[in-house]
């Protein structure tokens, strides 16, 4: 690859590319998101196989944005910059698609851009694509989501669903809860007890149920219910929307012990009894603690018959070990503060005399 530009060849062929930006402005006026990434895809192919078959080189990007923006001052998308996130965007979609995706196509430009820098498997790209439509994501709500790792934390609880739910039901619950919660917005520290945490959850509700997931309206805190003249209360009560269903979430600030399987067990069979209606589908548990046993938490749902799912929540992200060793300690940071003062000491010091 030599990376010298044949005048004629790439006149001909700035000419092709000007047209479909013309059609593409006179069919959608180029506002229509889908129309856009259909652009986007053709100009990035188009510069791809120019590259590999022309051998005209990187130099090849900067012209064609100085001719494309003359051409079209009112377009903002032919910047160099954006030229070559196009090229790399095409380049890692169509690994697997010979023309862009649906979910990528209906979702902004912006929010491509972020996915395919952040991610580097397309099944897991799509997956966020796909998450965005359905929960409506902004670009900010989807770099968090994509930071916490919403991908790999998505149905991996430990269930019971499939033996107690029906199969279009137990499919989608399972998809409903997600193993670790990160309820590091809350600002607690690792010993909070569990009143604190349900506390904090509620007063930070948004953030909460967008922790969550889609689907989930909350009905109340420590919600009574009465049985036998006495009173329980629910920690948490939620309707899921897509799941036509209550869901009782129950937390515990320790570690996981297989009575709390049964207690949950215990009101979701008053809940069912009390508040479900006939067009209600079978309330789900939901019991988070601070850890659980694999073992100990399957072996506790094998026999139930109501449908529970254990998870574990974090308070605080944890810094690797690797980069703990290279933080300074408070004595460091007090040595180092007070180096820094002594100049500013000694200057005012001579101001005073």
């Amino acid at each position: 690859m030599n990376g010298e530009i044949n005048i004629m060849e790439y006149t001909a062929w700035l000419k092709e590319l000007k047209e479909k930006v013309r059609k593409a402005r006179v069919i959608a006026g180029i506002v229509v998101n889908s129309t856009l990434l259909e652009l986007y895809w053709d100009i990035g192919k188009e510069i791809v196989e120019k590259q590999e078959t022309a051998a005209w080189g990187a130099a090849i990007i900067e012209k064609l944005a100085n001719d494309l923006k003359q051409e079209f001052p009112d377009i903002n998308g032919f910047s160099r910059r954006n030229l070559y996130a196009i090229r790399q965007w095409y380049l890692f979609f169509s690994k697997e698609f010979s023309i862009v995706p649906q979910p990528v196509a209906q979702i902004p430009w912006g929010h491509n851009r972020l996915i395919i820098t952040k991610i580097k498997d397309v099944k897991e790209a799509l997956f966020y694509a796909k998450s965005t439509i359905e929960n409506n994501w902004t670009r900010d709500t989807l770099e968090s989501q994509i930071e916490n790792q919403y991908y790999s934390r998505k149905g991996a609880a430990i269930t019971n669903f499939s033996q107690t739910l029906p199969t279009p039901q137990s499919d989608l619950a399972k998809e409903t809860i997600k193993n670790p919660y990160n309820f590091d917005f809350l600002g607690l520290e690792e010993d909070a007890q569990e009143r604190e945490i349900e506390l904090e959850l509620t007063r930070h509700i948004t953030d909460f149920l967008l922790e969550l997931g889609k689907g989930f309206a909350f009905v109340g805190r420590q919600y009574k219910i009465e049985i036998s003249d006495t009173d329980y209360f629910i920690d948490l009560l939620f309707y899921h929307l897509d799941l036509r269903c209550y869901i009782v979430i129950e937390l515990k600030a320790g570690k996981f012990k297989p009575e709390f399987a049964g207690k949950l067990n215990f009101y979701l069979s008053a809940v069912d009894s009390q508040l479900k209606k006939n067009e209600d589908n079978q309330t789900i548990g939901i019991l988070l603690c601070k850890k659980k046993d694999k073992i100990e938490a399957e072996y506790s749902l094998r026999d139930i018959n109501k449908p529970i799912g254990i998870s574990d929540y974090k308070l605080t992200n944890a810094i690797p070990e690797n980069l703990t060793t290279k933080l300074p300690t408070i004595e460091e940071l007090e040595i180092e503060l007070a180096e820094k003062l002594k100049p500013i000491e000694s200057q005012h010091s001579n101001l005073k005399r």
